[in-house]
């Protein structure tokens, strides 16, 4: 049998490094995706975009490790992404989610979307040593959510305004930027603390303006936040300039989404909201391409991981 599943991209509108320390996080599915196709064979290969081995964490850690913490028996997984990596959109967590769909399928491993998203967070902490709960548990469930690390998660209000993402093509290490952000925090906790507090802060906020449709007021909690991570030293100056670039040109607002270091930029444009002024997709896309950013139009995606096929 073969089974391919497919899985989300995300982007945070808040919270981000904050949530590794128990802080509320907001993210968001994304209508670019993961596919994972897999079906039994005579030996475990792995293929990508990065080549066809087999299980190699050097190559493809994440996929090796989905396969090795399920135990299951030899099998060929194939990878194909629309999802930039190292770009700050959640790719390997989609990879992971996606993964470990078509394998629960494939096998018949009862798993349902709960353990599927603590598996996959799992594996993210075991391969980058750090990770929070929010990439995994949103490529698994979709929609626009509300993450409280060890009380629970909680379904928003879709974004229903149109997405720009600004891509630097400048790849960032999670797992390097997380191990930063984790010396910063030994050696000034106080500070630390507080920035993160403040975080959480905008995340509460943050959830009753989604709510509402308010993106407006959102786009201006997102430039604090993306102020906050420049302060914690996630921030560049490519980061910054699409920022501004897609600030000037309209939207209401826009902040890095990721680790940071490279990656991408995420803005909230004119859309279907109830506050419908600011720039266009459009406009605001190309002044991320003016910027020497690569711009990319999405909206929000209620979809999570799905089973695209199975024969």
């Amino acid at each position: 049998m073969t089974t391919t599943c497919s899985a989300p991209g995300k982007i945070y509108l808040f919270g981000e490094h904050a949530v590794v320390y128990g802080k509320r996080a907001i993210a968001s599915a994304i209508n670019l995706r993961t596919t994972a196709t897999v079906s039994e064979s005579d030996q475990t290969t792995i293929s990508s975009i990065l080549g066809t081995t087999g299980i190699d964490y050097m190559a493809h850690p994440y996929i090796s490790r989905c396969i090795e913490s399920l135990a299951v028996p030899p099998v060929s997984v194939r990878i194909n992404s629309d999802i930039p990596v190292g770009s700050g959109l959640g790719s390997s967590a989609a990879a992971v989610i996606a993964t470990l769909g078509a394998l629960n399928v494939e096998f018949r491993l009862m798993m349902d979307s709960v353990m599927l998203a603590d598996v996959g967070h799992r594996i993210e902490r075991d391969v980058q040593g750090s990770a929070s709960p929010t990439d995994t548990a949103v490529s698994t469930m979709g929609g626009t959510m509300l993450v409280n690390p060890g009380v629970s998660s909680s379904r928003l209000r879709m974004i229903e305004c149109d997405i720009v993402i600004g891509d630097t093509e400048e790849f960032s290490s999670t797992k390097e930027l997380v191990g930063n952000v984790r010396i910063l925090h030994e050696d000034y906790p106080e500070v630390m603390d507080s920035i993160f507090d403040t975080i959480d802060n905008l995340s509460g906020i943050g959830t009753l303006l989604i709510e509402k449709g308010d993106y407006r007021s959102v786009g201006e909690l997102m430039k604090i936040d993306h102020g906050l991570l420049d302060a914690i030293g996630v921030g560049s100056a490519k980061l910054s300039r699409l920022a501004y670039a897609a600030r000037d040109a309209g939207a209401y607002g826009a902040k890095i989404t990721g680790a940071g270091g490279g990656g991408c930029i995420v803005a909230l444009v004119r859309g279907l909201g109830t506050y419908a002024s600011g720039g266009g997709a459009d406009a605001v896309a190309s002044a991320i391409n003016d910027a020497g950013g690569r711009a990319i139009i999405t909206k929000a995606s209620e979809d999570g991981v799905v089973v695209r096929e199975t024969f």
